[in-house]
């Protein structure tokens, strides 16, 4: 809690009025509701925005938040540019830098995904009759490795766990299947050895005595930026009373989230919360997930995100220049830490 009253002058000059006594316990509401548009599809990654709406927290700042779907993110991404939508979530891929590199400006502005340390979300399984054949990643030279994507941050993940193992793509069979459920289904017919597989099906496939985990991604690639929170340029630097007070709300929902499952407080709220927002409607499946890492300050690994595209970029699979400069943009995400304070993560 903040004591007292006060304004807070930022930068740009303009005041944030800041007390106790309002109902978010800082910054004051917005004096005429504002309506912030969200392109979200039901994705876990998304908790932040789920718990904020169910708990209040944008309503503490009189902002009314709408959901809103697209069919892909070459649909998404100049609606986004355009305003047409304030907020989304993305992850790299060449398609997506390309996109920015030529014209369609979006600033990424806070996480939306990364690994938790030794208990990864999207990671790699095996076939549950190969685990005494395959014990480390060198045991996958020859196997058949299915990936959902090429040029995306899963060929990132394969390659860096290559690069691990100390083998080449030559040393493997490459899978491209774009379908997380046909991997499952892949891997009980034996078509397929191994996969770089996503929650909830790591844990369904496990129950089901299909696959079972080979390490975890944070073995090879512990700081991986897998999801970004995505900002219309409007939204972001032209409505900043707005913005701000949805980045607060945003990010106190990730706190929320983490305090649930890193803690248990309050967990089974939260756990409702998800299944009503999420495609996992399961409570007993969310509480043996491997759940998606949020940063409580809304943190990336920005050097992770130049990682990724430098190696689109090697592989001739990248357009034009990309301006991390001018795209990635954390101020609005540092503004709101400021106002609602640092949450340490232990």
């Amino acid at each position: 809690m903040i004591g007292g009253c006060f304004y807070q002058q930022s930068d740009e000059g303009e005041n944030v009025d800041v007390s106790e006594d309002h109902p978010s316990g800082d910054i004051a509401p917005l004096e005429k509701k504002a309506s912030v548009f969200i392109a979200e599809d039901g994705a876990a990654s998304g908790a932040g925005f789920y718990i904020a709406k169910e708990m209040g927290y944008f309503d503490d700042y009189n902002i009314d938040v709408e959901f809103t779907q697209f069919a892909n993110s070459d649909d998404m991404l100049p609606a986004l540019a355009a305003g047409e939508v304030d907020i989304a979530g993305g992850v790299s891929t060449s398609s997506f830098f390309n996109a920015i590199a030529q014209g369609i400006d979006v600033k990424i502005i806070a996480d939306k995904g990364h690994y938790i340390d030794g208990n990864s979300y999207f990671s790699f399984v095996i076939r549950e009759d190969l685990q005494n054949e395959i014990k480390d990643y060198t045991d996958l030279k020859g196997k058949r490795i299915a990936v959902s994507s090429r040029n995306a941050v899963d060929d990132y993940i394969f390659q860096e766990m290559l690069k691990h193992a100390g083998l080449t793509e030559e040393d493997v069979e490459f899978v491209l299947m774009s379908d997380f459920g046909n991997m499952l289904a892949a891997m009980g017919n034996g078509s397929i050895d191994a996969a770089l597989q996503i929650e909830p099906l790591i844990t369904q496939g496990i129950e089901q005595g299909i696959h079972v985990r080979l390490g975890d991604a944070t073995d090879f690639a512990p700081n991986a930026q897998i999801a970004m929170v995505l900002g219309s340029p409007k939204f972001v630097l032209e409505e900043e009373d707005v913005s701000l007070r949805f980045m607060a709300a945003y990010l106190k929902g990730v706190r929320d989230y983490n305090d649930a499952f890193m803690s248990g407080e309050g967990k089974a709220e939260i756990i409702d919360i998800m299944t009503k927002h999420t495609a996992l409607k399961d409570p007993e499946i969310w509480e043996k997930v491997s759940i998606t890492g949020l940063d409580p300050n809304g943190r990336m690994f920005i050097e992770d995100i130049k990682k990724q595209y430098e190696m689109y970029e090697m592989n001739g699979a990248t357009r034009g220049e990309f301006d991390f400069d001018k795209s990635i943009d954390t101020s609005l995400t540092e503004k709101a830490v400021d106002i609602i304070g640092d949450y340490e993560v232990e």
